[in-house]
Order: C-alpha cells, then sequence, then structure tokens
C-alpha cells in the first residue's frame, strides 16, 4: 500500500455519527501503519492554513487548522455528537473576496480571481495537500462538501469520500450519515408534544428538514404515525385541511399532527428565499410551518401552532443505526485506500454497503419515489406492499 498520511475533514452541518468515522478511520490507519491529518473546519482548513513561514511560533502544522490524529486524541469522541474537528460551509472554488486568507499575498490572488470580488482558490487547495504530505483526503459531508470533492478528484487527489446528511439525500446511496438519530428525534420530540397539543385540542404542524427531498419528514411520520407534507409532491391545501379538521374530532383528545418538510408547498402557494447566500448560491426558505398554521386557521377556525424540529435533530449522540453506518463506511473507505481505490464514495446499495463513483454536482438531489412511497391523497407514507424492499424501502441500485 502507497499511502503514508491520510487527511480528513467535516464539511458542511454537523450531524450525529461523524466523530465515529473519525475515531474509526484514526485507528483502522494506525492498523495498516498510516499517520492521520485532521483538517479543521471543513474545506476552509485547506484555504486557511498558515504554513511554516507564516506562523509566529515557527511550526510546521497550523495549530488553528491542523491536528495530527492517533488513538490517545480520538479514544472518547464517539460518545459525544458533532465534529471535533469543527466543521464549515465554505466553496474555495467561489470565494468572496472577503473571505480570502488574511496572509494570502494579493499577487496569488490576483492569479485565482475569476470574477467580481470571487476566487476559486482550488490552486492553493492543492498546494497545501502537498505541503502536508497528504497520498490521501477521506472527505464527509453532503451534497456541496461531495460537490467540491469531485472537483478536487478531477483534479488528480486520491480521495475517498462518505456520505452525510440528515436529509438522506446524497445521489448514489441508500443511507446517509445523521439520518436514522434525525428521525428517531423527530419522532420523540412529536410524541412529547402529543400531551399539549391535546390539552389545548390544536393541529400540530411540525417543519422538519428536507429543502428539496422530503425522507426526514415522510420516515418520521411513518414511524410516529402521523400526516407529512413533502417537496416531491405540491399539495391541495383545501384538502389538507380538511383531512386535518377530521383528524382531529376523530381523535379522543381532539388534536392532530402534520409533519412539514421546508421545502414542501401547497399549489399555488410561494415561500420566500430569505437570508444571506452562503458559497453554495444556497438561502433559506420561509417557514413552512408558520405559514401552515395561518392558513390552517384561516380555512378552518381551528386553532393551530407550528414547531421548529430543527438543530434538536442534529445534535447529541448518534443512535445505534448511525453509529453502526458510520463505523462501517469508515472501514471500508480504508479498505479502499489501502487497495489504492480512489474516487469513490462509500454507500449503501439494497440495503447493502458497496462504493460508488462520486456523485455527479450537476446532478439533483435524491427524491421519494412519490408513486411508490408517498400517499398524495391521505398525506401519509406507503404501507403496504413493501414485502421484498430493503430495510429502508427503497432501492437506488
Amino acid at each position: 500500500m502507497a499511502a503514508r498520511r491520510i487527511g480528513i475533514l467535516t464539511g458542511g452541518g454537523d450531524v450525529p455519527g461523524l466523530n465515529s468515522v473519525i475515531k474509526s478511520v484514526v485507528y483502522n490507519a494506525t492498523e495498516i501503519g498510516c499517520e492521520v491529518v485532521g483538517i479543521r473546519r471543513g474545506w476552509e482548513g485547506l484555504t486557511h492554513m498558515r504554513r511554516a513561514e507564516v506562523l509566529a511560533a515557527g511550526g510546521r502544522l497550523d495549530p488553528d487548522y491542523v491536528r495530527l490524529l492517533d488513538r490517545n486524541n480520538t479514544r472518547t469522541i464517539d460518545r459525544t455528537g458533532g465534529t471535533m474537528l469543527h466543521t464549515s460551509r465554505t466553496n474555495p472554488s467561489r470565494m468572496p473576496a472577503r473571505r480570502l486568507p488574511a496572509h494570502l499575498a494579493p499577487e496569488r490572488a490576483a492569479q485565482m480571481q475569476i470574477g467580481d470580488d470571487v476566487y476559486d482558490l482550488t490552486p492553493l487547495v492543492l498546494d497545501n495537500i502537498e505541503y502536508l504530505g497528504l497520498d490521501y483526503l477521506v472527505s464527509i459531508g453532503g451534497d456541496d462538501t461531495l460537490s467540491y470533492s469531485k472537483v478536487l478528484d478531477r483534479a488528480g487527489v486520491p480521495l475517498i469520500a462518505i456520505p452525510k446528511t440528515m436529509d438522506n439525500d446524497v445521489q448514489g446511496t441508500e443511507y446517509c450519515i445523521g439520518f436514522s438519530t434525525a428521525v428517531a428525534r423527530a419522532t420523540e420530540l412529536i410524541g412529547r408534544q402529543r400531551s399539549t397539543l391535546g390539552s389545548h385540542e390544536r393541529i400540530g404542524v411540525f417543519r422538519i428538514f428536507g429543502r428539496d427531498a422530503g425522507f426526514t419528514a415522510l420516515y418520521t411520520s411513518y414511524v410516529a404515525s402521523a400526516r407529512c407534507l413533502i417537496p416531491e409532491a405540491p399539495f391541495d391545501l383545501d384538502h389538507l385541511v380538511e383531512i386535518l379538521v377530521e383528524d382531529k374530532k376523530s381523535n379522543p383528545s381532539r388534536y392532530a399532527v402534520v409533519i412539514a418538510a421546508e421545502g414542501a408547498m401547497w399549489r399555488g402557494g410561494t415561500l420566500r428565499d430569505v437570508g444571506d447566500v452562503d458559497m453554495f448560491g444556497h438561502r433559506h426558505k420561509e417557514n413552512v410551518g408558520e405559514a401552515l398554521v395561518d392558513q390552517i386557521k384561516r380555512l378552518s377556525g381551528e386553532e393551530a401552532v407550528a414547531s421548529e424540529l430543527t438543530y434538536d435533530l442534529r445534535s447529541g449522540e448518534p443512535d445505534m443505526l448511525d453509529k453502526m453506518v458510520a463505523i462501517t463506511y469508515a472501514n471500508i473507505a480504508l479498505d479502499l485506500i489501502r487497495d489504492g481505490v480512489k474516487g469513490r464514495m462509500t454507500a449503501v446499495l439494497e440495503g447493502r454497503y458497496a462504493h460508488v463513483a462520486l456523485p455527479d454536482p450537476a446532478l439533483p438531489p435524491r427524491t421519494v419515489d412519490v408513486a411508490t412511497m408517498y400517499n398524495e391523497d391521505r398525506f401519509r407514507p406507503q404501507y403496504s406492499d413493501r414485502l421484498g424492499l430493503p430495510l429502508l424501502l427503497r432501492s437506488d441500485a
């Protein structure tokens, strides 16, 4: 095996299970004679790290962005959530001028300018990978992190990617780290609020992650026995309100529940994009939960309340499934590195562990197959005809 030094980083939003990946990569790497370098704050670590010539203390590795990882400093990290390497939403391909590294020489920055106040720092990233002596890179992230992984792969960097996102919408895999914990935690939080909804006889609207794909809303609905709304299926607002009022009346506790993915919308309705644009061109949507509560009140006269299921779902330690997948993905990644394989992503296909080509950034997110997974008339998951399907009820082979 040629690799002797492996870099690892986490990008985008944090999810439970990231530390399990990091620890497992370190432990497996030491067994095959490799050193592991932790890159802090995602891709920012490879754009903003300082080299020996600009470090005040005269060291070789920038302590703000680079950490050598071993069995001692990763021994207990899998017992907590988040990522010990920290993370950021950084796109080196489109770095705004205000985010350029302070130590970057103006003449070097000018060579990488691609537009008004926009820079492609990929040449700097490649230089820093060489400076760190990395033979391989393990990148852990969702669509945005993986899209830049593809850039580096095309530039010849030996790289293995590991998918993570609570939305479970990365192309090429049926499972992303963080998904199971998000669904389990959402189910728990909804269950906890049922008593309050019943006490006040309200309709509860729970907004959940899912800008483009409704997997988190759909699977939470599946196990929580609740109605759900997903981005893939624009819905009839009057019919939804009719169903929710019917649910409330037939419930002995006189309440009803609907789970709305953040990108769900009724036919003819719109939600504005709000907030600042991040480096990958994303903005937040207006809150569909609050908008839907207003419509329910207007159309039915029933009392309704919106509840956010967001950062609680990505905080804290992972559940058993996320830990197991995280550990397994990490070990598959090291097996691939051992065998000299590059440009691949760990995956689950037909319920089995696999590895696939890095997702094409031009492809949209993976989405719910409405025809087989969702009942549009009843705003529920499909429960029938599941025999023969994989554990997570869909095959993307």
